[in-house]
């Protein structure tokens, strides 16, 4: 559930444009509308919720949303971020309700951060990860985008930063999502390689069971018991297990992150569609569903990237930062 497609930073592998178009104010759905929404997917069987953005705690008073949302029959309640508001946020979200918090942490360089992300506030995220555990969240995540010549030499680093702050990080393939306009095959890391990396550095390495076939992240232990994970999306996609879905802060629903179009929830909600007629038009879709966008994209003999400048700029629907991957 992305609450936002603004963002603080300018990330190369989602934002490395130096304009976008922004969703109309008045598209953005309320809390209340999100909240409704929400109940609609999990009274058909959804039980796990994530914020995104965008960048959410760019969201003003997002936890009251949290409250709104805590309230429904859910197993889960999470929330990705950047970082950069998280030491000032993480106590309020926690009581609010949320339960688990992903920070996005691509280096432990701030001068590679500055370069990657225009931005020079490195410390704030490494103070926002401090937090969210002082916060007491147990289950701290952080998300790493492994791109060749940018941080893949850093693997090892990121493992023992996890380990010394009771995190567990997941490294991501560089995928070719909207808004990736500088996309190349040549620059993703695959799993086997971040694999042969670290078991390099640090031995044999065993893959762990999952009690949960639809997580996009599997799982990894070191000899001495550290676990992380790895997201292989490029180069071993997970289509056929894949369960997630996204919505967007106007109320667009993606089947795939890959899909070309999106189903507007936003207008029947705003012509007074009832419960019940919302929750049928989703079950309909959700039947029909048959996006395999990552399988289609590894087939592919000549993989570029996933929509040109013109094509973004046409359809801001179409940006990773809107669709809240």
């Amino acid at each position: 559930m992305s609450v936002t497609d603004r963002c603080n930073l300018r990330c190369r592998y989602c934002m490395p444009e130096a304009e976008y178009v922004w969703l109309p104010k008045s598209s953005i759905l309320s809390f209340e509308e999100i909240k409704r929404l929400v109940a609609a997917f999990a009274g058909l069987g959804a039980r796990k919720v994530r914020l995104t953005g965008g960048e959410p705690l760019l969201r003003h008073d997002l936890p009251t949303l949290v409250g709104l949302l805590a309230g429904l029959d859910l197993r889960d309640l999470a929330m990705t971020t950047n970082g950069l508001l998280l030491a000032r946020w993480a106590r309020p979200l926690r009581e609010a309700g949320l339960r688990r918090v992903t920070v996005s942490l691509d280096t432990l360089r701030p001068e590679r951060m500055q370069a990657f992300t225009r931005s020079p506030r490195h410390a704030e995220v490494l103070d926002g990860i401090a937090g969210a555990r002082a916060a007491g969240f147990e289950r701290v995540k952080l998300n790493t985008v492994v791109i060749r010549g940018y941080n893949d030499d850093e693997l090892a680093d990121l493992i023992e930063f996890a380990r010394a702050h009771a995190a567990e990080v997941r490294f991501i393939e560089y995928m070719d999502v909207g808004g990736a306009t500088h996309w190349s095959r040549e620059q993703v890391v695959s799993q086997r390689e971040m694999l042969d990396v670290l078991g390099r550095c640090y031995g044999p390495i065993e893959s762990l069971p999952t009690d949960d076939a639809s997580a996009p992240a599997e799982r990894f232990r070191l000899p001495d018991g550290t676990t992380f994970g790895i997201i292989a999306s490029v180069t071993m996609p997970f289509c056929r297990g894949c369960d997630r879905s996204r919505l967007t802060a106007d109320g667009t629903w993606f089947l795939c992150l890959y899909a070309g179009q999106g189903v507007d929830l936003r207008e029947p909600l705003r012509a007074g569609a009832s419960d019940a007629e919302l929750a049928a038009l989703i079950a309909s879709v959700w039947r029909g569903r048959r996006d395999r966008g990552a399988e289609e994209r590894l087939a592919l003999e000549r993989r570029g990237v996933l929509y040109p400048r013109e094509a973004l700029r046409a359809d801001p629907h179409r940006e990773m930062h809107t669709r809240g991957g």
